[in-house]
């Protein structure tokens, strides 16, 4: 008669069981053994912070608009699967101001604030020329995929609006975007260099009417921190 042998099951339960006769073998009380620690759990403004530019990874928004726009948007958000807080719809701000001014410190400042607040939320960043440079054809990049990624995005910092060289293309690219914003409340940051008289022309009538009724302005004044910092 032939025997055949049998062998434990290779469980998570098994595994257990021969570690612990393994330590007893050893003269180790199993019950003894510390349990391994168990990581804390990643915050959503340290993952917001990985994609953070380094230089407004510790941006915090003190103007007084911008913290107004941070608590409004904070008090429309709406429980969401776990308990979690999110946003569907909401206000947009636009930035206006000079140079150095800091304008994408208090718009970054204003995302991390939203995050520190407990809402959770998909949120996009880009700037005005990287964004168009995003659009023309590139070989095994989806232009189109990439506008609705941003216009759909349930937050979007869209950073230096007027800055690029504008042209009839991108005049039309930056309409699609913002018309889907604006047709959708979707909260969107906009900062810009230029005066908000002179945005019409570099933006065109459709966006910055667009713009006129779907932002709350901050126009931040002073010299430019950048070759004046402070101290």
């Amino acid at each position: 008669m032939t025997t055949t042998a049998t062998r434990e099951p290779s469980t998570a339960a098994g595994a257990v069981t021969r570690l612990a006769a393994i330590l007893t073998a050893r003269g180790i009380d199993p019950d003894t053994v510390p349990a391994p620690p168990v990581p804390a759990p990643v915050t959503a403004l340290e993952l917001a912070d990985a994609r953070i530019p380094p230089r407004y990874r510790d941006a915090v928004a003190d103007h007084p608009r911008v913290t107004a726009w941070v608590a409004e948007t904070t008090a429309a958000s709406r429980p969401g699967p776990g308990g979690t807080r999110g946003i569907a719809t909401g206000p947009s701000l636009l930035i206006a101001g000079p140079t150095g001014t800091g304008k994408t410190h208090q718009a970054y400042g204003a995302i991390r604030g939203l995050l520190a607040a407990g809402v959770r939320l998909r949120w996009e960043a880009t700037t005005a020329a990287d964004f168009y440079a995003a659009q023309r054809p590139q070989q095994g990049s989806d232009a189109e995929q990439q506008l609705w990624r941003l216009a759909r995005s349930p937050l979007l910092l869209l950073d230096d609006l007027g800055a690029a060289k504008q042209s009839p293309w991108t005049e039309e690219l930056t309409y699609r975007l913002v018309n889907h914003r604006y047709n959708h409340l979707l909260p969107t940051l906009v900062t810009t260099n230029l005066p908000v008289a002179e945005l019409r022309d570099a933006v065109g009538d459709r966006v910055a009417s667009r713009l006129a009724e779907m932002t709350d302005r901050v126009i931040l004044t002073g010299h430019d921190r950048r070759r004046h910092p402070a101290g």
